[in-house]
């Protein structure tokens, strides 16, 4: 992956304007050492910073057509490009590198927006098409790949980071105040939210236009599930198996091209073993790097199960012994690189595990996050199980029917539980807040915003109105983003998703629902796949959930930068926290041994900590 940022507006722009631009790219650096590229063109400015994986040599960017009428700044794979080159050059069309991403701009001549179907791939991209002075941007199906933007006194501005879009002068730095209600809420932002008030994340599956006539949205593509009366699942299990190994076989095939070196991330539970066997199968001639974090805390150790999957493929293993000590030494760096704060402080294990495979000379690894959200694998999936088994019990009571009307407003439908009741979560955020932010709670309040669209839920199996939500509001913009792309490109490694393929997601969606969730058995078709390639404990054994320590481990170690974030008046001085409940909270948690029931309780004040090293860390004012 690399890093892109730029700007476009109505008028010639002044030469300032472009200092402001190199000022965007350095700031970039981290996700792309290896070189940087800039075009300007009247209002238009593309810039770039460039992490080297294919054709190292003539892979620069940005990139233009035959007639030099085009630019484009690419950050990801297209990883069908080599038949996608193939037709095009039947068609006439002249390449000038070997680099994957150059088929967009030859797509785009051809097809115009359409290209996107012909996509497969991570990828955020800004094509500036000179004779239009239009600005074309996208973001990959699944959201894998961030893309940011905003518009300051009629100029277009973006990137592949927010702090990229704040070296504009006419940015204002302020806090979105939905945006930290959802982190608060949901398992984290979810686009088009950011914490930066003005600024906007594009959506997973979308595209811009910008031209004389403003900014315009649309949407390409979505996870579609069948509606349960429209669908007959008439095929063999076995057929379905068979469709899937060679599926992700392909996929994994994929994700290895490269100039350089690749290895892979192995957690030792299923998602990441089965990878690393299909890694071993596609290519057994050679000897792949593997990542994994370990614990000095055996209770949270996996390291035997990392071990036995490092021996059964062979590769060259690097366990990471981490300890509990280092998260608050790496937290200042990790919300930094988040732009957000964060309900847990696993982020700091992962930028742990990006460190070490950039000291191994790794670029880019393989990671297995998607197959929880397409296969069932959250122990959600099992509570909706043992939900739709139990006879449903009418309740009136006034706290029922304010969680089914709020069910209804974010779902369409007033039975569909998602992870917590909402009205008696509101009622412990708004403890949490100021006075001055309960004074306008409503008008912030992320449970009025629309969040999904509500008739990709209706009418479908219990199992897949849980995975779109969490395709939605854990996967892309959580998952694959603060805890994802940041932590690794903090190190300047690129992450590739296997699960997250084209082909693969579709036939998620025309699988029956019990070949996911199978009695009470989570990921049953990954299983059966993997029973054939991996030892037997490893393919049937039971999803561990782990959860790293937080903030009553960190309040417990009495670090002094800690206390002074959270003091009183600290909080009060800011303004966005209710000091008393922070005091409170702050007084039970650092009771020594406290612990709390992670994930089932929410850990508030590593959320109120976090957004406090946020304000500091990119200057954001108080409301006080």
């Amino acid at each position: 992956m690399c890093g892109i940022c730029g700007y476009f507006g109505r008028f010639d722009t002044p030469a300032g304007e472009r200092q402001v631009l190199d000022s965007m790219i350095s700031v970039l650096v981290h996700r792309g050492p290896d070189s940087d590229g800039k075009y300007t063109h009247g209002s238009a400015g593309l810039g770039f910073r460039r992490l080297s994986l294919l054709d190292l040599a003539g892979g620069h960017q940005p990139l233009f057509n035959e007639r030099g009428d085009l630019a484009l700044i690419c950050n990801g794979e297209i990883y069908n490009h080599r038949e996608l080159r193939k037709e095009l050059s039947q068609s006439g069309h002249v390449f000038r590198s070997q680099t994957d991403v150059e088929v967009i701009l030859h797509l785009y001549e051809r097809y115009g927006y359409e290209l996107l179907k012909r996509l497969n791939g991570q990828f955020a991209f800004a094509l500036y098409d000179s004779k239009k002075r239009s600005l074309f941007l996208a973001r990959d199906h699944f959201g894998i790949c961030p893309l940011y933007y905003t518009v300051a006194k009629g100029v277009f501005i973006f990137a592949s980071e927010i702090k990229a879009i704040l070296q504009h002068p006419w940015v204002e730095r302020r806090v979105d105040l939905t945006g930290l209600d959802q982190v608060l809420s949901f398992p984290g932002l979810i686009s088009p939210r950011t914490l930066f008030k003005g600024v906007h994340s594009l959506k997973s599956g979308h595209y811009m236009i910008v031209d004389e006539k403003g900014v315009q949205i649309h949407e390409y593509w979505d996870l579609d599930y069948p509606r349960e009366n429209e669908v007959r699942y008439e095929r063999q299990e076995s057929d379905y198996l068979a469709d899937l190994e060679s599926a992700l076989e392909q996929s994994v095939q994929l994700r290895l091209q490269a100039d350089v070196p690749v290895g892979f991330y192995l957690s030792g539970g299923l998602d990441s073993s089965l990878m690393a066997a299909l890694i071993q199968k596609v290519k057994p001639q050679e000897k792949l790097h593997s990542f994994a974090i370990d614990f000095e805390d055996k209770s949270f150790s996996e390291g035997k199960y990392q071990k036995l999957v490092a021996q059964h493929v062979a590769s060259h293993h690097h366990p990471i012994i981490f300890g509990w000590e280092e998260i608050a030494g790496r937290l200042e760096r990790v919300i930094q690189h988040c732009e957000c704060p964060i309900k847990e402080t696993y982020n700091t294990a992962s930028m742990a595990l990006s460190e070490c495979a950039r000291a191994t000379g790794i670029s880019a690894v393989l990671t297995g996050e998607g197959a929880d959200e397409l296969f069932a694998g959250y122990v959600g999936y099992r509570f909706d199980q043992l939900r739709q088994s139990r006879p449903t019990t009418s309740n009136i009571s006034a706290d029922a029917v304010l969680e089914d009307q709020i069910r209804e407003k974010l779902w369409g439908d007033p039975q569909l539980f998602y992870e917590q009741d909402y009205g008696a979560f509101t009622a412990a955020k708004r403890k949490l807040y100021s006075d001055y932010c309960n004074e306008r709670f409503d008008d912030f309040n992320c449970l009025n915003c629309e969040l999904v669209k509500k008739d990709r839920i209706q009418g479908r199996h219990f199992i897949h109105r849980r995975s779109y939500l969490d395709f939605k509001l854990r996967m892309s913009d959580h998952l694959l983003s603060d805890h994802g792309d940041r932590m690794v490109l903090a190190h300047s490694v690129e992450a590739r998703y296997p699960f997250l393929d084209q082909q693969v997601v579709k036939l998620a969606t025309v699988m029956p629902p019990w070949m996911k969730l199978n009695g009470y058995v989570e990921k049953y078709a990954l299983r059966k796949v993997a029973e054939k390639l991996l030892p037997k404990k490893v393919a049937w054994r039971e999803k561990y959930a782990f959860v790293a320590p937080g903030s009553p481990y960190l309040l417990q170690q009495k670090i002094d930068w800690i206390q002074d974030l959270l003091s009183y008046d600290r909080i009060r001085r800011e303004g966005y926290f209710d000091p008393d409940t922070i005091e409170e909270l702050k007084q039970r948690y650092s009771q020594p041994g406290f612990k709390l029931n992670l994930p089932f309780e929410s850990d508030f004040l590593i959320v109120v900590l976090t957004f406090g090293l946020f304000l500091e860390t990119f200057q954001m004012p108080s409301l006080n």
